[in-house]
């Protein structure tokens, strides 16, 4: 039966999705590695043309396991995922990669690929479409964009971490899917990268794209997600905006450390400061 889903779309393209409409779901999916421990229990979301959900928690939380859930890479899970109101197993390979880009966390390349040519490798899912003769122009602007045109000739392993990750992020924007999966992006980045990176996050879904990020940052979250998922011991404690998912209350309880939360005076987002004693206190 799969096998006939799969062939019975075999050349379909991806559809411009609708804004504001459910491209991807996830009901109530739960992993567990040994056949005892949870690592993700119940979950459910849907993902939405058009925004850009952040998923946070502390560490242990199940945030990356619930973004490999997504991306097909864990497999110990029971529940559904669909994309375009189809199971993720109807699709095969490359229709996937024309509907949804994934960042992983750690990029690995081991040959002496450029910058350029890991760039190139995201338009490998349009060959031999009409998609294709945009290749050139979209790889141009994404190094443009990305700020990795200056290095574009210079092996990806001869990269720092923070130029690697950049370029690895060029790869799957110029793969052009209508869904992105972004694992902690701006993990090894600079304070300028790390809003370049999100920046583009949201220009990304100003397209109509829908864009899914892990984030360790719960201040970036604030002021660039228009949802947050929190997790908290494998379950999602709470999704919505960042004004009613970031409480103090709420972010207390399950980080295990007292906040405070403020508001930024010029963008007006949420901003979340650790309790911490006075100087005074700790000398």
């Amino acid at each position: 039966m799969i096998e006939k889903l799969r062939r019975s779309r075999e050349s379909r393209l991806p559809e411009v999705p609708a804004p504001g409409s459910t491209v991807l779901s996830v009901d109530q999916v739960t992993v567990s590695y040994d056949g005892e421990r949870k690592v993700l229990e119940g979950a459910s979301l849907d993902v939405r043309a058009g925004e850009v959900l952040a998923l946070v928690g502390p560490n242990g939380a199940g945030k990356s396991t619930l973004l490999g859930v997504i991306t097909g890479d864990v497999e110990e899970a029971s529940g559904s995922v669909t994309i375009n109101d189809h199971p993720s197993y109807a699709w095969n390979t490359r229709e996937l990669a024309m509907r949804r880009a994934v960042l992983l966390q750690q990029v690995d390349v081991s040959f002496a690929f450029t910058v350029l040519e890991v760039v190139e490798m995201g338009r490998a899912p349009w060959q031999r479409t009409q998609a294709a003769a945009d290749d050139d122009t979209i790889v141009s602007a994404v190094l443009e964009r990305t700020d990795t045109s200056r290095f574009a000739s210079r092996t990806f392993t001869s990269l720092s971490g923070g130029e690697r990750s950049r370029a690895a992020l060029g790869r799957v924007l110029a793969q052009a899917a209508p869904i992105l999966l972004l694992d902690e992006p701006t993990a090894a980045m600079d304070i300028r990268h790390q809003e370049l990176v999100l920046t583009i996050a949201r220009e990304y879904a100003a397209t109509g794209s829908a864009v899914v990020v892990v984030l360790h940052s719960l201040d970036l979250a604030g002021a660039y997600a228009d949802r947050i998922a929190l997790l908290n011991n494998g379950r999602i404690a709470a999704d919505g905006t960042p004004e009613e998912v970031l409480t103090a209350e709420r972010i207390s309880e399950a980080y295990g450390h007292p906040v405070t939360v403020l508001t930024d005076p010029v963008s007006g987002s949420p901003l979340v400061v650790p309790v911490r004693p006075s100087r005074k206190d700790m000398s």
